[in-house]
């Protein structure tokens, strides 16, 4: 599974910006799909996450009621709708597939595939 994370950019705080993961096989739409990021300096951080099975979707507490994921089987495609940004959401963010379900979600180390980074920046 190849994953294309786009959508990144510069916003002002409280502005919006939706991030998407675009998956290359046909496979995707049974993985389950993470968002993780990673500030300068800081470990990587898990953000949200939808499950394959049951669409049922996790959230970090930091992004609960500002952020939104959701999966378009269709278009194989996982996307992440950020709004009311603050700028210690500023960090390259990753989407990441597994083939996991519930609280593992949760981890890094669960996701097999992951794409490459797409940069936020929200200024203050």
């Amino acid at each position: 599974v190849q994953l294309q994370a786009s959508g990144g950019g510069l916003v002002q705080h409280g502005g919006s910006l939706r991030l998407s993961c675009a998956g290359t096989a046909q496979s995707f739409n049974i993985w389950s799909v993470g968002w993780f990021r990673q500030a300068p300096g800081k470990e990587r951080e898990f953000v949200a996450a939808i499950s394959y099975r049951d669409r049922k979707t996790y959230y970090a507490d930091s992004v609960k009621g500002r952020f939104t994921i959701s999966r378009d089987n269709a278009k194989n495609m996982v996307n992440l709708q950020m709004n009311g940004l603050r700028p210690e959401d500023t960090a390259l963010y990753y989407c990441a597939g597994s083939g996991y379900g519930g609280n593992q979600l949760y981890t890094a180390a669960y996701y097999p595939y992951w794409g490459q980074g797409t940069q936020v920046t929200v200024s203050s």
